[in-house]
């Protein structure tokens, strides 16, 4: 480590730092077989339920309070305070209190249940705002009256935090890399949908360095599609996608185009998946399975397509995940139905880390 850096790194929250990623990231791959049409495919999938809160958001979360710790940003006993709509208020919750931080997360009311109840449970307070209150550039604007109160206000600033990418790159898209050569299979396109971006901008970014013409696609709702037409146009329920503006670490530029996924097919591809082979995920998975077959359907059946399981089906028990959901026009899910998996082992020497 460079040591102008970690001054302010004292050794025992280095060690708790190292201890926490022993829960965090080197999660297992899955090859999904399918059936589009009557006609068998695979595409390969990220289990990222497996980390510590059941969410890929804790890799960023350790990885910016990390980097905020040997940039003498944050101090012991300092407050985390972090406007999100709920994977990454649940990673912050308990990332900062396994460092001993106070915690506040400022969420959207109408987020599902669960997501409030997690949070609380792990010792954090929650501030909820409305539309009306200004929707989430509001809360962002609150967080910030917050920091210029009190000099003991950390905030991540996960919109537009370079160190959320770099997690992706440095764990996520190393890890997806190894494990595929690992069973002699190399990527041929990935795709991810859009919360801060920090996904499919990490991820994207070290899979292009070791494959450049690989295709890194990011994906949005197809109800409410800011990232094509550039602001919020409506509304949808792939809790976890944000669309109220685009996010300054996604640079669209190095990316290839927006696909799309519609809240109701990503409800009822989830649904199918946890139903025919017992993996439980949430809606932002489904979705993501249903970009990965569209560009697959695209590309062609011997396609190499990657995405995430974002997260497990737990924060969304009260959510329409559990309800009956209709078959609109266009959807895959009616033409796909999922056969069996392929485990793909976690890392089990020189595993990816930060330090």
């Amino acid at each position: 480590m460079n040591s102008a850096i970690d001054t302010a790194l004292t050794a025992p929250v280095q060690e708790k730092f190292e201890h926490l990623w022993h829960l965090v990231g080197n999660t297992p791959m899955l090859e999904l077989f399918y059936t589009d049409r009557g006609q068998p495919r695979s595409i390969y999938v990220k289990c990222e339920h497996y980390n510590l809160t059941g969410s890929m958001k804790d890799r960023m979360a350790l990885h910016v309070l990390h980097q905020a710790y040997r940039q003498g940003n944050i101090q012991p006993g300092d407050r985390i305070v972090e406007a999100t709509s709920g994977s990454s208020g649940i990673a912050f919750s308990a990332v900062g209190r396994a460092l001993g931080h106070p915690v506040t997360i400022i969420m959207p009311a109408g987020i599902s249940q669960e997501r409030i109840d997690i949070i609380r449970s792990l010792g954090a307070d929650i501030i909820l705002f409305t539309k009306e209150e200004g929707g989430f550039l509001g809360a962002i604007r609150r967080s910030e009256e917050m920091s210029a109160a009190d000099p003991h206000v950390f905030l991540p600033r996960q919109f537009a935090n370079q160190y959320n990418a770099e997690a992706h790159r440095l764990t996520t898209g190393k890890e997806i890399w190894l494990q595929m050569q690992g069973v002699d299979v190399t990527p041929d396109a990935f795709v991810a949908g859009v919360g801060t971006g920090g996904t499919v901008m990490g991820v994207g970014r070290y899979l292009k360095s070791r494959k450049p013409d690989i295709r890194v696609h990011p994906l949005e709702p197809a109800e409410s599609p800011t990232l094509s037409v550039g602001y919020k146009t409506g509304t949808h329920r792939i809790q976890g996608f944000f669309d109220e503006f685009i996010p300054d670490i996604l640079k669209l530029e190095e990316l290839d185009k927006v696909v799309q996924a519609s809240d109701g097919d990503s409800i009822l591809v989830a649904q199918k998946l946890a139903m025919q082979l017992g993996v439980a995920v949430g809606i932002s998975s489904g979705a993501n399975l249903v970009g990965a077959i569209n560009l697959q359907r695209e590309l062609g059946p011997a396609a190499k397509v990657v995405t995430i399981l974002c997260d497990s089906n737990k924060k969304y028990l009260s959510t329409d995940l559990v309800k009956e959901e209709p078959v609109k026009p266009g959807y895959v899910a009616p033409d796909i139905d999922f056969v069996d998996y392929r485990p793909i082992s976690r890392l089990l020497v020189g595993r990816p880390g930060v330090f």
